[in-house]
């Protein structure tokens, strides 16, 4: 292929055109308005901008970073990631009233910049101002009316701030508004009737408030509207019909609310939407065949924790553009359809647990995972489907973790449907009575051998529990802290408390009546429950004033007694910031005992490693910042219970939907009614370490209930691991998929290659290679925590420091931006970090006291770290190398030696 030469001609006229463009265009004229300059000069003075952005002396039109002139004159301003001066950065100041001498500004940017105070009502009087974006900037207060004034303004951003009050009515005169983002605020009341004039609306996010009320008709009016989310609020009554008109519609997130009754019966006119978004309300009614027809564009629906029943329409399952389904804890049934096999589809993630599906587990087509957990299928697994299904708690032959035959049989009995004995495998029918006696006579005299010797064992062993019981129980009378104060009683864990215990009920929050906890849940109605939990049935419910809450109804003639009498005990007594708060409580019906909880508005981890994102076309898993800011968290809850507590406390339920997040993500520890004091004396001697039966992983209440530390430790492990790879359902199970898949996953691991953890990252996931070294740290932390020896475990203080300090697991000890770690400087990792290894090893029964003085501190979102930079995401990465311990996570060193490489 040959090219063209260019005519001295065409030459000519390219360097004209050229010289053309940058007299007219390309020249940068200097502030020419006094008024300006000195309006950008006091703007300068009271956000206190380093020098180094806006230079005193420097023209602002030439030589101020984010400031943009036309013609002489400013036109936008863009302070988002400036610095500022030191006194600047302590007494942060909201003083922009600068502005308002600024006539001709359209666009004022300081997503990120800290704010502190309210938004004035001087900013009513920009009225050129087109675009206001003040995300995370830690403003305050009410949304001023003045700003309804700005009748230029097209894009409105308020999101992640701490802004209070309801929404002013005045945004509603903002005609020519196309974006209007205030999510992540603590605004009330509902929405305002006037935003019905609000035609020009592309996208509207009212997410994660308080808003409440029904969700108003008009939105269905807002003919252009692409990005609707309401979701995480206290919104009731029904979905508006008028929402199936909206054809432009992408994006529909209404999940986390009250809404209730039926979907509505036409949504066709949804003919653009890809995604559905209504998990955790109380919906209801059976969802048909024709609903989802003619939604072809659909990628991602969420139904999940609601109250729908009826089958499972086959357009849905079937859909070949449909990447997610969740249709999660709700009582829809019948037989799983076979999914149509499309070599050019996308392989979909589906979760459709915790319902009511039954018949044979046959082919079911190809998915990238699918969680079938919690239902009532029967027969065998498919060999194929082993890799990426979970099936635990069904009726299914030959797999671990099912229902018991009789849930079985009642199940398809009351339904008219055989079921034939298959969930109770390998039954071997009883001997004759010939063959009875033929072995009675012959296992007689064995029999009577062995009985004898393991009576003899028996009185053994009692005499001895009973000694050391003696002294273990003389010098302790509590559970306290690590100060020494008194924070639970001796007696929280599988027996109950004594009857000279006295519960303080004065430190138990409220005492609510019957007739309050009745009206807070409709009665306790169907459409408010949420789940049967194991200790009781847990409810929606909105207090009096509009305080969403979860209450715990446990019936007495059905779970015992000292059940939640120890949930009491354990509240009144312990308190800790990552712990689900606890409201109150309501005992005075004798069979029925009320317990009431704070509402997590963004639920579990479960049901929140997948989140919305309005700004492009998919649904994005959470961000890794998030994800290290949950496992911290979780991490500081468990090393409180095992480390603070004396004698130390054992979670046993830890898994992902065990995890509550609130608003800001941060960690609440919940399902508190197992918790119970480790097992074991708390400084084991000889014949105690001797006498202790072989541990095994323990699972909790899953698994074996092992009141174990170590225990803890192995569930919290699978918890990171969810993290990393971005599998659901990993900590919720211990069946044979699960085990395989960790078979498979922990090989990926190695604390000496890097990039062999790049195989089962979250491939939705957004890492650069700083971030890259903190998922193979926290994969390294998952892999040890797995250690199939319980001695051989991480304390879960070691944990959380590995956690705070992941760059020190995976680089050297002394390190600035240094390499990373390789065999040559295993010397100095050992020297560090084994030492504390070995000792711990021979603690493992015992969980003393830890002293956590200099470990980091995980800061609020929109905070300044201590080096004047932003936090991401709430976590400061610059604080790594300020905070590093010489007693941190240790590698087990048999895991050490086996990785080793080959040396010459």
């Amino acid at each position: 292929m040959g090219y063209r030469r260019w005519s001295a001609v065409e030459l000519l006229a390219l360097v004209l055109l050229v010289l053309l463009f940058q007299s007219g265009f390309g020249q940068l004229e200097p502030l020419n308005n006094s008024t300006e300059r000195a309006a950008m000069l006091s703007l300068r003075s009271s956000l206190g901008l380093r020098a180094k952005d806006w230079p005193r002396r420097d023209d602002p039109c030439l030589n101020w970073t984010g400031v943009q002139c036309r013609a002489g004159r400013v036109v936008g301003i863009s302070i988002s990631g400036l610095g500022r001066t030191r006194a600047a950065r302590l007494n942060p100041q909201f003083s922009v009233d600068a502005l308002a001498n600024l006539t001709l500004l359209s666009s004022f940017n300081a997503s990120g910049f800290l704010l502190s105070g309210s938004i004035p009502d001087s900013f009513g009087e920009l009225q050129s101002l087109q675009v206001l974006d003040l995300r995370s900037c830690s403003v305050v207060d009410a949304i001023p009316s003045s700003l309804g004034n700005l009748t230029t303004l097209n894009s409105l951003y308020l999101s992640k701030n701490n802004i209070t009050s309801i929404i002013p009515p005045s945004l509603g005169q903002l005609l020519n508004l196309s974006v209007l983002d205030l999510s992540q605020n603590s605004l009330t009341g509902s929405i305002p009737s006037t935003f019905s004039a609000l035609t020009n609306l592309t996208l509207l996010d009212l997410s994660s408030n308080f808003l409440s009320g029904p969700i108003p008709p008009f939105l269905g009016t807002l003919s252009i509207l692409r990005f609707l989310n309401l979701s995480s609020n206290s919104l009731s009554a029904y979905i508006p019909a008028q929402l199936g008109d909206l054809s432009c519609l992408v994006d529909l997130d209404l999940g986390s609310n009250f809404l209730s009754g039926l979907l509505p019966s036409d949504l066709s006119g949804m003919r653009s939407l890809q995604k559905m978004l209504l998990g955790n309300n109380v919906l209801a009614g059976s969802l048909p065949n024709t609903l989802f027809s003619g939604l072809t564009q659909l990628k991602f629906v969420v139904l999940s924790h609601n109250n729908f029943s009826g089958n499972l329409p086959v357009s849905l399952w079937s859909m070949p553009q449909l990447h997610l389904l969740d249709v999660s804890g709700n009582i829809i049934t019948g037989t799983l359809p076979i999914r149509s096999s499309n070599a050019n589809a996308t392989l979909p993630v589906f979760n459709l647990s915790n319902n009511q599906f039954y018949g044979t587990l046959t082919s079911l087509g190809r998915f990238s995972s699918i969680d079938l957990s919690d239902n009532y299928l029967e027969g065998s697994v498919p060999v194929e489907t082993l890799s990426n299904f979970s099936v635990a708690n069904n009726c299914l032959q030959n797999e671990s973790n099912q229902r018991s035959l009789e849930n079985c049989s009642s199940f398809y009995a009351e339904r008219g449907l055989s079921f034939d004995n298959i969930g109770a495998p390998n039954t071997i029918p009883p001997p004759s009575s010939a063959e009875e006696h033929k072995n009675d006579s012959k296992l007689a005299p064995i029999l009577g051998g062995v009985l004898g010797g393991v009576g003899f064992i028996a009185l053994l062993v009692l005499v001895l529990v009973l000694i050391l019981r003696k002294r273990r129980l003389r010098p302790e009378n509590g559970v306290t802290d690590k100060r020494g104060s008194d924070v639970g009683p001796a007696t929280v864990g599988s027996s109950p408390p004594p009857p000279g215990v006295s519960i303080n009920f004065s430190s138990l929050g409220d005492a609510y009546t019957y007739e309050q906890m009745l009206r807070a849940t409709s009665d306790f109605s169907d459409s408010n429950l949420i789940k049967h939990g194991h200790s009781g049935d847990l409810f929606r419910g909105v207090l009096e004033g509009g305080i969403p809450v979860v209450v715990k109804k446990i019936d007495v003639s059905s779970v015992k007694k000292e059940s939640y009498m120890r949930e009491l005990d354990f509240f009144s007594r312990v308190s800790h910031t990552t712990l689900v708060p606890f409201l109150g409580h309501c005992l005075e019906q004798e069979n029925e005992k009320l317990l009431v909880y704070k509402y997590m508005p963004n639920k579990d981890l479960s049901n929140s490693l997948y989140k919305n994102n309005l700004e492009d076309d998919s649904l994005q898993s959470l961000d890794w910042i998030t994800r290290l800011k949950i496992a911290i968290g979780a991490a500081e809850g468990l090393s409180f219970l095992h480390h603070e507590c004396c004698p130390p406390l054992v979670h046993r339920d830890v898994q992902a939907s065990s995890i509550f997040l609130d608003d800001k993500f941060e960690v609440r520890l919940g399902s508190l009614s197992e918790v119970c004091i480790q097992e074991g004396d708390a400084h084991p001697n000889v014949i105690t370490r001797l006498l202790r039966l072989p541990q095994t992983s323990g699972q909790g209440p899953s698994g074996s209930v092992s009141a174990s530390c170590a225990s803890d430790v192995y569930c919290f492990g699978k918890v990171l691991l969810e993290l990393v790879t971005g599998k659901l359902g990993i900590s919720a199970s211990d069946d044979a998929s699960v085990k395989e898949w960790l078979e498979q996953t922990l090989p990926c691991i190695s604390m000496y290659e890097k990039e062999s953890v790049t195989k089962i990252v979250d491939p939705s996931l957004m890492i650069d290679e700083d971030l890259l070294e903190e998922v193979w740290a926290m994969a390294i932390v998952a892999r040890s925590c797995l250690n199939p020896k319980p001695s051989k475990r991480p304390l879960m203080r070691y944990i959380l420091k590995a956690l705070e300090n992941p760059l020190k697991v995976v680089r050297e000890e002394n390190f600035g931006s240094g390499p990373l770690r390789t065999t040559s400087s295993r010397g100095s990792w050992n020297a560090a970090l084994f030492g504390s290894w070995r000792q711990s090893s021979l603690d493992s029964g015992a969980v003393p006291s830890a002293n956590r003085e200099g470990s980091g501190v995980l800061k609020k979102s929109g905070t300044i770290g201590s080096n004047g930079s932003v936090l991401a995401g709430g976590y400061d990465h610059s604080s790594f190398h300020k905070r590093l311990s010489n007693e941190i996570f240790p590698e087990p060193e048999d895991v050490r030696d086996r990785e080793r490489p080959d040396e010459d």
